[in-house]
């Protein structure tokens, strides 16, 4: 089976959080609004679409068409192996992304605290306020909370047992954003929590996800996407 992903062309944005999945796996897809013709394409399918998607990303896999990065992630997880088979470990790496799919939330609204149909010229004081606050108090608490599950009872490689999970590829897509968007902050924080930091390498080393990497199917970061680095937010 060919998976199909939509999702808007030019941005990695939350789309990437299933690439990223898809990669690991070897799956074959195609991405859809990045060939010519796709946009019309994805906007037709919003509409007719027997159980449409509020928004992409959506994935169409044979007969079933799966929105929401999480739940996109729980059906993979459960095809490829990249989540536990067993319900605890399989509600247990659900509940994780859930929790990275609310610090994203938190992520996007450093640049668009007011309105996401404002610029962001429009809402920089605004702005400057919630990224600041962010840096300081919500992704430290971010950062704690998977680190002390990668490092208690003791330290450990994955997220979820013993071996990488679609989790740990998100986690790792996180560290990978904020790297771009907040830098300064970035090397503030990191050596507290360098757990987190080694997720990051041995996500990036496997050799899936290194050929991604280094391919023209990885999308550079942008200030189109989630992940933006604005200069006066990473004071």
């Amino acid at each position: 089976m060919v998976y199909e992903l939509f999702y808007w062309p030019g941005i990695q944005g939350r789309g990437e959080f299933v690439r990223l999945a898809l990669e690991e796996a070897a799956a074959e897809y195609v991405d859809v609004a990045r060939r010519e013709g796709g946009m019309d394409l994805l906007l037709s399918a919003l509409d007719t679409e027997a159980h449409p998607s509020f928004a992409p990303p959506f994935l169409r896999a044979g007969e079933l068409t799966i929105g929401q990065v999480a739940n996109i992630l729980l059906y993979l997880g459960e095809q490829h192996a990249l989540a536990p088979r067993t319900d605890p470990g399989r509600l247990w790496t659900h509940q994780l992304q859930l929790t990275i799919a609310d610090l994203v939330a938190e992520i996007h609204d450093t640049h668009h605290p007011i309105a996401t149909s404002l610029y962001y010229e429009d809402q920089k004081p605004e702005a400057i306020r919630r990224a600041a606050d962010f840096i300081e108090t919500r992704l430290p608490k971010f950062f704690g909370y998977f680190s002390r599950i990668l490092s208690n009872p003791e330290p450990r490689d994955w997220l979820v047992g013993d071996k990488p999970t679609y989790a740990d590829l998100s986690l790792f897509q996180v560290v990978e954003g904020l790297r771009y968007a907040f830098p300064n902050a970035m090397k503030r924080l990191e050596g507290e929590y360098p757990a987190l930091g080694g997720l990051r390498d041995r996500v990036a080393a496997r050799p899936n996800i290194a050929a991604y990497l280094a391919s023209d199917r990885r999308i550079p970061f942008n200030q189109n996407g989630i992940f933006r680095h604005y200069p006066e937010l990473d004071e």
